[in-house]
C-alpha cells in the first residue's frame, strides 16, 4: 500500500505515542456523561462535563489553543490550556500530546469545565484528555482562504458513497437525511401498531420468486442442493399470514432486483407492505392519504415537502384518475378493448420503443410510463389498471377487463401501489399460467406459478387489500434528494479501480474532476506542466482510462471516464 506523506507522518506520530506509553487504541470504557448538544441546552458556567468526539479544528497559540470537538450531535468549542491540562512541572501532555502528536479526525476523551469567552461562546475548558483512537489518514475537510472562499469539498458522489463514513463526519447534512429516514419508518410503525397490525419477518431466499414482475437474482443452496433465489417482494408469504388468521399483518422488507440501476432505482431496496383481511382498495386509498399525511408531518413537522422544483404537499385526501382516462386525457387513445396488436401498433406511432416479447400488460404500461406519468407531480390516485397489468389482483366488480387497483404518482414517480387482493384460487392459477405464457415468449420479467401460494388460497382467503411503498423513494421526496443513492448508506457501487497515477497525472486530474470536462487549452494552461509532461501526463491518464480527449466542432475537450 502505497501511503501518501501525511499517512507516513500520522503513522510515525503513532510511533511516537506508543514510546512515550500511551495507547492510541485503548479498550476500556470513557465514561462520558454529555454530548455536544446537552452541554448547549443545559449549560451551566462551572459545570463538570465528561465528553468524547472528533478533534475538528484547532488554533494553537503557545501554551493555550481553541478547538473543536464534534461528536454524535454536533460541535463544541474546547479550550486547552498547558498549565490547566499539566499543572505540575512535566508539560509532555501538553507541548507533546496535543501540540505534537494529535492530528485532525482523532477521536479523544475530555473532562472539563464549562466556561464563556469573552465573545459569547459557550466552551469547555480541558482539564484532562485521552486519546481513544488516532486517525491515519486525513479527513477531506473543506478549506477556507482568507477571502472567504472554500475550496477542496468533499463532494464528488462517487467518493462520498464509497466513503460514506468520511461522507457523514465531514458533510454534517448528509446524516440529518438519515435521522429523517429512522424518524419515517418508526413513524409509519407507530401509525401501523396502534391499529393492531402485526410486525412480521418472510424469507429472504425464496424457492420461487413471487409477488412482483421482475428479474431476480438466484443463488445455490449447498446443503438442500436447491436453486433459491433472492426476494423480489414479500406479497405471497404476507397474504399466507392473512390465510392464517391474521387480520393485518406488515413487513419493512429487503429486495433484489437484478435489474438497471438509476437515479430512482437500486437493485437493493427497502420496501413496507401492509395486508388488511376484510378491506377493499377503496378502503386502502384512504388509508394510505391518511399515513402519507401523517409520516410527512412527523419527519418534517408539515405535510408540504420541497421537490426540486416542486412543492408537494402530502395532505389527504388526494385527486383519483382511472389509468384509462390518464391515457386519454395525455395521448387521446382509448385503450379499452383494444387487443396487443392494436396496442403495439398505438405505441409505434407515440414514438414508444416497444418489441414482440411484450403482453398487452407491458404495452399498456410502457404508454402510461412514457406519456402520462410525468404529468402526475401532486400525490394522485391511478386507479382500475387492466387485468394483463395485475395478475395478483381482483378482477373490477363493475367491469371484468380492470382490476381493482391504484398507484400512488408523486412527481412523476410511482411511491406505492396497492389492490383488493385476488383470493380466488382458480382464477389465481390461471393467471400465472398467463404469466408463464408470457415468459415463453421471452419476458424475463413474468411471474413464476407458485402452487403452493394457490393451495393456500384453496384453504380460503378473506377479501383483503394490500399495499406496498417504496420507502427509499418516499424518504427522497420527503428530503429532496433527487437521487436514490443520497438516502442509501452503502449503495451498490462498481468495484473501485486500483489505478497508480505519477504527481502530474493527479495535478491534471484534480484541476479536471471537478468539471468533468474541460477543454484540453485551458485544462493545459491550468496544469502549468512543460509541454513534455503535458503529453505524458494526458497520455498516461488515457491509456489507464481514467479520461478521454474527444474531438468536436468547438475542438478537443478533455472528458473523465
Amino acid at each position: 500500500m502505497q501511503l501518501s506523506e501525511q499517512e507516513q507522518v500520522r503513522r510515525e506520530k503513532l510511533a511516537q505515542l506508543r514510546a512515550l506509553n500511551i495507547n492510541p487504541y485503548p479498550a476500556a470504557l470513557f465514561p462520558l456523561d454529555h454530548n455536544s448538544k446537552q452541554i448547549k441546552e443545559q449549560f451551566e458556567e462551572g459545570k463538570k462535563v465528561i465528553i468524547a468526539g472528533r478533534l475538528m479544528s484547532r488554533r494553537i497559540q503557545g501554551k493555550a489553543s481553541f478547538a473543536e470537538l464534534q461528536d454524535t450531535e454536533g460541535r463544541i468549542q474546547i479550550y486547552f490550556n498547558r498549565d490547566e491540562i499539566c499543572p505540575g512541572e512535566d508539560k509532555t501532555l501538553y507541548n507533546e500530546v496535543y501540540k505534537k502528536l494529535l492530528d485532525i479526525g482523532d477521536f479523544i476523551g475530555i473532562e472539563g469545565e464549562l466556561f464563556t469567552t469573552q465573545v459569547g461562546e459557550k466552551t469547555v475548558m480541558v482539564k484532562n484528555f485521552s486519546l481513544l483512537s488516532k486517525s491515519l489518514k486525513p479527513l477531506p475537510l473543506p478549506k477556507t482562504d482568507s477571502e472567504g472562499n472554500t475550496f477542496d469539498e468533499f463532494n464528488d458522489p462517487e467518493m462520498r458513497y464509497r466513503q460514506r463514513y468520511a461522507d457523514l463526519v465531514v458533510n454534517p447534512q448528509v446524516k440529518e437525511v438519515f435521522i429523517k429516514r429512522t424518524k419515517l419508518f418508526n413513524a409509519m410503525r407507530s401509525f401501523f401498531n396502534e391499529r393492531n397490525y402485526f410486525e412480521v419477518e418472510t424469507p429472504i431466499l425464496q424457492p420461487i420468486p413471487g409477488g412482483a414482475a421482475a428479474k431476480p437474482f438466484i443463488t445455490h443452496h449447498n446443503a438442500l442442493d436447491i436453486p433459491l433465489y433472492l426476494r423480489i417482494a414479500n406479497e405471497l408469504y404476507l397474504k399466507r399470514l392473512i390465510v392464517g388468521g391474521f387480520d393485518g399483518v406488515y413487513e419493512f422488507s429487503k429486495n433484489f432486483r437484478n435489474e438497471g440501476m438509476d437515479r430512482t432505482h437500486n437493485p437493493e431496496f427497502t420496501a413496507m407492505e401492509i395486508y388488511v383481511a376484510y378491506k377493499d382498495y377503496n378502503w386502502m386509498m384512504e388509508f394510505t392519504e391518511q399515513l402519507l399525511e401523517f409520516c410527512a408531518i412527523a419527519v418534517n413537522a408539515t405535510s408540504k415537502a420541497t421537490f426540486k422544483e416542486h412543492q408537494i404537499d402530502f395532505k389527504a385526501p388526494y385527486p383519483r384518475i382511472t389509468m384509462t382516462d390518464a391515457i386519454k386525457q395525455f395521448t387521446g387513445f382509448d385503450i379499452s378493448g383494444k387487443n396487443e396488436a392494436e396496442l403495439r401498433e398505438a405505441a409505434r406511432e407515440m414514438g414508444i420503443e416497444v418489441n414482440e416479447t411484450m403482453g398487452k400488460g407491458k404495452l399498456i404500461d410502457e404508454i402510461f410510463g412514457e406519456k402520462c406519468e410525468g404529468n402526475f407531480i401532486q400525490p394522485t390516485f391511478i386507479t382500475d389498471y387492466p387485468k394483463e397489468m395485475s395478475p395478483l389482483c381482483k378482477e373490477h366488480r363493475d367491469n371484468p377487463e380492470l382490476t381493482e387497483r391504484f398507484e400512488l404518482m408523486v412527481c412523476g414517480k410511482e411511491i406505492a401501489n396497492a389492490y383488493t387482493e385476488l383470493n380466488d384460487p382458480i382464477d389465481q392459477l390461471q393467471r400465472f399460467e398467463e404469466q408463464v405464457r408470457l415468459s415463453e415468449k421471452g419476458d424475463d420479467e413474468a411471474m413464476f406459478i407458485d402452487r403452493d401460494f394457490v393451495r393456500a388460497l384453496e384453504y380460503g382467503m378473506p377479501p383483503t387489500s394490500g399495499l406496498g411503498i417504496g420507502m427509499d423513494r418516499l424518504i427522497m421526496f420527503l428530503t429532496n434528494n433527487p437521487s436514490i443513492q443520497e438516502v442509501l448508506f452503502f449503495p451498490q457501487m462498481k468495484p473501485e479501480r486500483k489505478i497508480e497515477l505519477t504527481e502530474e497525472e493527479k495535478i491534471v486530474l484534480d484541476i479536471l474532476k471537478p468539471n468533468k470536462k474541460m477543454p484540453l487549452d485551458n485544462l493545459k494552461n491550468q496544469a502549468e506542466l512543460s509541454n513534455k509532461k503535458w503529453d505524458i501526463a494526458i497520455k498516461g491518464l488515457t491509456s489507464k482510462k481514467v479520461a478521454r480527449v474527444e474531438k468536436s466542432d468547438d475542438g478537443l475537450f478533455v472528458e473523465l471516464k
